[in-house]
């Protein structure tokens, strides 16, 4: 392999464009190539570099020698999509979801490990900085023990997404965040889904999942709010953390009633309650998500190191998505 990795990425939408524009900044890759059916959104990618575009990414694949290449495509044609890839021997990053089913993503799975191809999936939210630090927080046993996790992703319906509902679309993000901050997998889902104003598909969910650990997950998703909210808190012993997604900060809000100590028995002092603490506005690097994740991916690609983010975790992610679609449909609690 070249010192210098050359980069395609198939699929220009809005995810596939910022894709293009982080490899074409990066030290050591070279964006060599980009796919896509629409010609104009091959021709804004490619306008001012080097990189050659293609509507026809089997055509690219062929034409071109690439070392890594970026799947953001629409979900749906990921498994067709990554079986091209995996045949030629390059390695890949699927955006997330890693398929539309749990099948497809085992399919996809199992085609690259027995080709021996690099495979990851663009979770992107485990490479956000402000989630990298909590995770190094809550590692240290800085909250004591955990009682629940509380995502909210909501905002107005992207034009970009027709072919899934906002389960699988934006669910999988603090899913897979959920089950990388409290290493523990999900047990039992309970959901509420609604279809209001999008598409075919619902648009809005309420979620409870229950963790192995004990711990409480609650999903709030939509595509019905007219502001962009992107937060996740973590409620603990000692008391709660919380990210902002989109400013990258990570704040504590303290528990002045909290046991002092690691191990200290929380029952003990339970006369005591909670009570409200010092509030911390905690030291955050203030990286891009995506080029910290191209990075790692880049890095795995050069060094043949693991990937950050493996195919069982997306298929995790998947496979609770399918559950809390099932928990709506028939008004029950499902277990995994």
């Amino acid at each position: 392999m070249s010192e210098r990795l050359r980069a395609a990425v198939i699929g220009l939408g809005a995810m596939g464009t910022n894709h293009a524009r982080v490899y074409s900044e990066m030290d050591g890759i070279e964006l060599a190539a980009v796919a896509d059916v629409d010609d104009a959104r091959v021709a804004h990618a490619t306008r001012g570099r080097t990189a050659r575009g293609f509507g026809d990414f089997r055509r690219m694949l062929d034409e071109e020698r690439i070392d890594l290449v970026s799947i953001a495509a629409p979900t749906r044609a990921h498994a067709d999509i990554a079986a091209e890839v995996i045949a030629r021997g390059v390695p890949l990053l699927v955006e997330k979801p890693l398929a539309a089913t749990i099948d497809e993503g085992r399919r996809i799975r199992d085609l690259a490990a027995g080709a021996g191809v690099p495979l990851t999936v663009g979770h992107i939210e485990r490479f956000n900085p402000a989630v990298i630090a909590l995770k190094e927080r809550l590692r240290a046993g800085e909250l004591g023990r955990v009682f629940q996790v509380h995502a909210r992703r909501v905002g107005p319906f992207p034009a970009r997404v027709r072919d899934v509902g906002v389960v699988l679309d934006l669910a999988p993000h603090d899913i897979d965040v959920m089950r990388f901050l409290l290493d523990s997998e999900i047990t039992r889902v309970h959901a509420e889904t609604e279809q209001r104003v999008a598409t075919e598909h619902e648009d809005m969910l309420i979620g409870m999942l229950r963790f192995a650990n004990g711990a409480v997950g609650v999903l709030d998703v939509n595509w019905l709010t007219p502001t962009k909210i992107r937060e996740l808190s973590v409620l603990g012993e000692r008391g709660m953390f919380r990210v902002d997604y989109l400013a990258r900060e990570l704040t504590f809000y303290e528990n002045d009633a909290r046991p002092q100590r690691q191990g200290e028995d929380w029952a003990a002092r339970h006369e005591k309650g909670v009570a409200e603490g010092p509030v911390h506005m905690l030291k955050v690097e203030r990286r891009e998500p995506l080029r910290v994740e191209l990075e790692a991916f880049a890095r795995a690609v050069r060094d043949g190191a693991p990937p950050a983010v493996t195919a069982d975790d997306a298929i995790a992610a998947i496979a609770v998505s399918e559950a809390l679609v099932r928990s709506a449909r028939s008004g029950e609690g499902v277990a995994l």
